[in-house]
């Protein structure tokens, strides 16, 4: 086993010895760990809100991809968690998993199919890790810009970013920075325990 990882919790220890991992084994975040360190725009100090709201996002997305029961997962009440896109459905768990788990629940769109770049109703959990895993090989790197209101409703700015260093569909790689601000806001009634979240994309 490894040691924490510095960003995230519920990784490694023996509160995750019988953890059922996707991919076979822990993840490990040294790669978009180092991208994040070099792109972040704010350090926040240890302790303070920004950090432990930006903790509690990481772990969330670590959990939601890598942890594959979840009953595993020890961020949020995997039976009262809910989420929704942009005002959209509210969808469980369990139907964040039908329609292909984190990137696709992410992605969702109203968008013709002929506009469509990357068309989350064609992609299953493999295909999409794949996909963002061949595209952005020094991962995708989060980080929270402002935290604007602290629990039990949280509301906080974000940055998603990654270099496009592999190809897409059949596009060279371009080595281009993308990045994706938004907006999210989780309800919880315990900060490492019970949340529902929304997000919404800029």
């Amino acid at each position: 086993m490894g040691s924490e990882d510095k960003y995230r919790s519920f990784i490694y220890g023996d509160g995750e010895k019988n953890t059922q991992w996707r991919f076979g084994s822990p993840p490990n975040y040294d790669v978009v760990n180092k991208l994040f360190e070099e792109g972040r725009t704010h350090e926040w100090a240890k302790g303070s809100l920004e950090e432990k709201v930006q903790r509690l996002v990481k772990t969330f997305e670590m959990e939601i991809f890598h942890k594959s029961n979840p009953d595993d997962y020890k961020i949020i009440n995997s039976t009262k968690f809910r989420f929704s896109l942009n005002g959209g459905k509210e969808l469980t768990i369990q139907e964040i998993g039908k329609i292909g788990g984190g990137y696709n629940a992410f992605l969702q769109t109203k968008l013709p199919k002929e506009l469509r770049i990357y068309d989350p109703q064609q992609e299953t959990f493999s295909t999409s890790h794949e996909l963002f895993t061949t595209v952005f090989p020094r991962g995708f790197a989060l980080e929270i810009l402002e935290v604007l209101s602290g629990p039990p409703r949280i509301v906080y700015k974000f940055r998603h970013w990654g270099f496009m260093e592999g190809p897409f569909k059949g596009h060279a790689p371009t080595g281009e920075k993308v990045e994706v601000y938004g907006m999210s806001i989780f309800h919880v009634s315990s900060i490492t325990i019970h949340c529902m979240l929304l997000f919404l994309f800029l």
